[in-house]
């Protein structure tokens, strides 16, 4: 009888043992992964409007969010609701809003995602010009906008529906990529 209770005594051990490593890794997994600086944002703003002056000390660009979550790791940017303001030459600037944007490399890129308007309002060069498309690139510096994804664009009665696009927001020169299709369709 004794050696009975010593490999029940055993296999109780190891019971408990498997019991206990399983409630520690329940518990481990509970916590969540370990946080690194992606996880953590180290600033944010709320009712943001700021402005970029160009090398010639001229309006640029203006930026407009409900809110702004900063993140360390690749010095990333989640903007919700942005409005941009692109001044040029031209009288009338660029307009351009979405659902969700975020800056790469700092602000040298912008990543506009969902609901993409981009507008122009008539001005002496250029009629009203709205443009649609899923997602746009932008790169602030260059004044330079951009897509692989469907575009509409809509100028008085004309629509031009695309894929892929290229847009200078300086000179307002768009460049079309592939299977562009257009439109009239009269008011």
């Amino acid at each position: 009888m004794p050696i009975l209770t010593f490999k029940n005594f055993i296999v109780s051990g190891l019971f408990i043992f498997a019991f206990i490593l399983c409630a520690w890794s329940v518990i481990i997994s509970r916590q969540g992964p370990v946080k690194d600086n992606f996880l953590n944002p180290d600033a944010y703003m709320e009712d943001i409007v700021a402005f970029i002056i160009n090398s010639e000390g001229k309006l640029s660009l203006k930026i407009e969010s409900p809110k702004l979550i900063h993140y360390p790791e690749n010095d990333r940017t989640i903007i919700q609701k942005p409005h941009l303001t692109f001044y040029r030459h031209s009288t009338q600037p660029w307009y351009i809003d979405s659902d969700k944007g975020v800056t790469l490399e700092g602000a040298t890129t912008v990543k506009l995602i969902s609901n993409v308007v981009i507008h122009h309002p008539k001005d002496a060069k250029d009629p009203l010009t709205t443009m649609t498309t899923p997602s746009l690139l932008i790169y602030p510096d260059k004044k330079i906008a951009e897509t692989k994804d469907p575009v509409t664009i809509t100028q008085l009665d004309n629509i031009v529906d695309a894929v892929g696009m290229q847009a200078n927001l300086d000179n307002g020169v768009v460049k079309l990529l592939s299977q562009a299709r257009g439109r009239y369709v009269p008011n």
